[in-house]
Parts: C-alpha cells; structure tokens; sequence
C-alpha cells in the first residue's frame, strides 16, 4: 500500500517522524528541515479527512528531562502544518489515548516525546555498571517484555501506520518497526519522505548508470570501512578524501606532519588499496592538501604533498591537485554518491575543497548524472554552499544511509516492504 494508494478521510494515523531537531538554550529551533520534511505526509492526512498522531523522539533523554520535550517544537510545528495541533503529556497514557480518540478531522496530535520510556528502545536503565551479566540480561529481558504491551498501547491509537522517519529507520525500535506489526498491508505504508529514500538507496544499490563513483570523507577510515569494502564491489570510481586521507599517506611511508591518523589502521589503508586493484575500482585518494600550523581558521596556510606535510603542520583541506583530479573524475559520472566533506568545511578558510566537490557533482547532474549526497557533514556542506537543490537527492538520514548502501536491510523498511 503506498501513501497515494490510501484514503485516510475519518482515519486516525499513527504517523512516526523524526522531529529531532537541534534547540538553542532558550528551546528555539536553529534548523527545522526534518519538520519540514515530513509537512507533505502529513498535508495529505489532513486533506483526505485524517486526523495524524504524531510521534517522535528529540535527543537521547534518560527517562523524563524537560530539556527533551517536544512542547518546546509545538508551536512551530503547528505554524507549519496550518492547523491545530494539540499536545498530549505523554505517549501511551490514559490522557494521550482519550486526546487521540477524541481528534476531529483538520486536527492533529503530537505525542511527548517517546524515547521518555525505556521501552521505545527496548533498553535497560539505571543499571548500575558494576552490574553482573545476568542483572544485565535479566533488565533487558523485562524491558523487552514491558516493550510488547508499550506497542501495543502506540497502535491502538489509530487505525493506520505511516512512517516516514527514515533517520531512524536502522533502529528495531517500538515506533519504527515493531509497531508495524499490528496493522496488516494495506494498513502499513512509507511516508512520501520514506519513499524518496527508499527510491534513492535502490537507485544507488542496484539500477545505477556507469560510470559509478562514489566519494567518501570523513576523518576515520574505521567508520567507513564496511561502506567502502562494499562499495568495492560495485562502483567504478572510489574517491577517498578529508581526514581518512592521512592514515592512507602514512601507510605508503609518507610524512604526515600534525595531520590526524588512525596508527592502528594502516594495515587497513594497504588492505583497501590492494582490493581496490584485485576488482579494477579506480581508487583516487586525495595528493595534496591545504595545511594549517594550528587547528583554526586563522591559522597560517600553505599547500603541500599528502605525503610531505612538515612536522609542526596539518592538513585541514585539500590542495588545487586532489580538486582538479576530483573534478575530472566527478564530471565523467553518471552515478555519484558523496559522503564526507574533504576537509575542516567548518572554519571558512577551509572549505574551498567542499565546495568544488559539491559543485561539480551539482555540474554533472546539471548534464544528467543521478547524485546521491547523504551524512550530516556532506548535507549541511551542500546546505551552506546552497547548492542542495542542485543534486537530485539530499537524504535526512545519516546512520540510515550509511547501513542500507552497506547493503543491509534496515528493520525500518523491511516491517512495512515484509
């Protein structure tokens, strides 16, 4: 069933977002996109006559913290929907449940926020750390249990499921997969967000053009290892840049200066570059770099070989060399996939690297390539750069993402798609 497919005219919807917004310290939203993202889902509840019961989580609250409370997004929440939308103190309690009931078509329902209980995760707390193995085991087992009667409360609420937070869709959690359950098929349906998504992974996982290239950042080649090794297997060009860059120089016996390195991955960094060569992938890894004698923007600036940087120095962006490579490699793609900034894009005297990568994937679209751009780093880079409606999709997912090109099936997607 998909959202267009349904009528929702007299339906209460159980609809899970992901409303987890960044708050200043006076509670004022300084970034509302992922509200904004889910405004055509719920629109269209509200147009066919459905009345939407909103859940989501904000933070990683350790049972009820004020500072996590979703009342604190209520007002601009409904600002944005056009209709009113009421508040219910709790998720699953006896107030939330009679609000819910008593919705009228035009209106809608925002439930506090649900990681306040243990059992949205379905992890154990208050556990203290000297705690045996089985005090652990035996916590977690009451929650798990606890987490079967707190789903079901969530479902009895409506009468459909929508799910349209793909930013936590990697998470077996209550309200994104365990709740799908209790709706059968033509009950259970993605959010237009979801289906953008989940459109964008498959074009990247299986109906991609070549040449495919894909251009990974980011300061750790560690936590992008299981993306890379399959990657590997599918794409033409691999472009490994930012901080990762260096661990790879000093494997080859370069100096690296003050650059961040992973000491205990250069085994690692060998290890990619000879299965890059077994299966024919075009391993492009960032030559020069612009280097810094302190971490900060004004710091004094030169350019130098990846592999000549002097002590005393860092790399904090690349150089003309690595920009010019990329921009050849980029251009001549028909699929492109970016994730991971190529330096510090933070400090301004160092994201001239970013942006030229970000232009050029927005130039090679521009001549018909498919241009994935997913990760925090890479989305808010094409935000800053405002070049974001220039790539034909920007995901809200990070860890999301990351997991479905990975190649692994997110619960998420597979309790609505199963």
């Amino acid at each position: 069933m998909t959202i267009d497919q349904f009528d929702f005219n007299g339906k209460r919807v159980f609809v899970r977002v992901d409303f987890n917004v960044p708050l200043d310290e006076k509670f004022n939203i300084t970034d509302d996109t992922r509200i904004k993202a889910a405004l055509p889902t719920l629109k269209k509840i509200i147009a066919d006559g459905g009345m939407p019961v909103i859940g989501s989580h904000l933070g990683r609250p350790k049972g009820v913290e004020e500072k996590y409370s979703l009342k604190h997004i209520l007002a601009h929440v409904q600002e944005l929907l056009g209709c009113t939308v009421k508040f219910a103190p709790d998720c699953v309690g006896e107030e939330a449940m009679q609000m819910a009931e008593n919705l009228n078509p035009g209106e809608a329902l925002l439930l506090e926020n649900l990681r306040f209980y243990a059992e949205e995760e379905g992890k154990p707390r208050g556990l203290k750390e000297d705690a045996s193995d089985e005090e652990k085991a035996s916590a977690k087992k009451a929650v798990k249990e606890s987490q079967k009667a707190f789903t079901k409360k969530l479902a009895s609420m409506a009468d459909a499921y929508v799910n349209d937070a793909f930013g936590t869709a990697h998470r077996a959690h209550a309200s994104t997969a365990l709740i799908a359950d209790y709706f059968d098929k033509d009950h259970k349906m993605f959010g237009y967000l979801m289906e953008k998504e989940v459109k964008a992974i498959q074009k990247i996982n299986n109906d991609f053009e070549r040449p495919f290239t894909a251009i990974m950042g980011g300061s750790k080649v560690s936590s992008k290892i299981e993306i890379i090794e399959n990657l590997l297997n599918k794409v033409d060009n691999l472009i490994l840049t930012g901080g990762m860059s260096y661990t790879f120089a000093k494997a080859g016996g370069g100096k690296i200066g003050n650059s961040i390195c992973e000491n205990d991955k250069l085994d690692l960094a060998l290890e990619i570059i000879a299965k890059a060569k077994e299966k024919g992938v075009n391993l492009v890894i960032s030559t020069d770099a612009k280097i810094a004698d302190s971490f900060s923007n004004d710091a004094k600036t030169q350019y130098a070989p990846n592999n000549e940087i002097p002590d005393g120095w860092e790399g904090l962006d690349i150089g003309p060399d690595s920009i010019e490579t990329f921009r050849k490699v980029i251009l001549n793609s028909k699929t492109i996939l970016w994730n991971g900034p190529t330096g510090v894009f933070e400090f301004e005297n160092f994201t001239h690297g970013s942006r030229a990568v970000a232009e050029a994937i927005a130039e090679a679209t521009r001549n018909g390539a498919f241009s994935l751009v997913g990760g925090g780093d890479s989305v808010a880079c094409v935000n800053k750069f405002g070049l974001a409606d220039q790539m034909s999709y920007v995901s809200t997912g990070g860890g999301a993402l990351l997991e479905a090109i990975e190649g692994k099936r997110l619960p998420g997607i597979a309790a609505i798609e199963d």
